[in-house]
């Protein structure tokens, strides 16, 4: 099993119960748990325009190949309405592998980790508040990319992320075995 996180992010409908749907899916795949998820945050598009997207990173275990968990995420973002008319058009729901495990990956359809993910406030701050100490291979200690993205508009809601259960986190996980 492989350690991995994904990004999730809306910016279209209803943001909130989106991001919770999409994580009880990722929840629900096969050779996959969910272990931790990050509080949710409110960001400011970066490179595009359009409303505010509410983001989060899951922390998961996983037996799925990159391509084949990339694949998993393309599917769950289709079933709730993800459209691609043009780069970095808004979005119901985009999901990322950020990082998984140690590997670097550079492939026609995945690069690993995430190109961008040390020049985004919205992925760097979720994945810092699950794991502080966190490092990416070829970019090092993530913490020490923060400098660089202090300017991003970003804001920590106070509600975690819920599922049908009780809440999404670091703690529900530890407390509720999660999943």
């Amino acid at each position: 099993m492989i350690t991995a996180y994904v990004g999730l992010g809306a910016n279209l409908g209803d943001l909130r119960r989106t991001l919770e749907a999409a994580l009880a899916d990722l929840a629900d795949l096969k050779d996959l748990s969910v272990e931790a998820v990050s509080g949710a945050w409110r960001s400011a598009p970066v490179g595009c325009e359009g409303p505010d997207y509410l983001n989060a990173v899951a922390r998961v275990r996983t037996g799925l190949a990159p391509l084949v968990l990339l694949e998993a995420l393309q599917a769950i973002e289709q079933r709730h309405g993800r459209e691609r008319p043009y780069v970095n058009a808004p979005r119901t729901l985009d999901l990322d592998l950020l990082l998984y495990g140690d590997e670097t990956l550079a492939l026609e359809r995945l690069t690993v980790p995430h190109p961008r993910l040390h020049q985004r406030a919205f992925v760097l701050r979720p994945l810092l508040e699950l794991d502080p100490a966190l490092s990416a291979p070829g970019l090092g200690d993530l913490r020490s990319h923060l400098p660089g993205v202090a300017a991003q508009a970003i804001e920590r809601e106070d509600e975690p992320l819920r599922r049908p259960h009780g809440p999404f986190g670091p703690q529900a996980a530890t407390l509720a075995g999660f999943p």
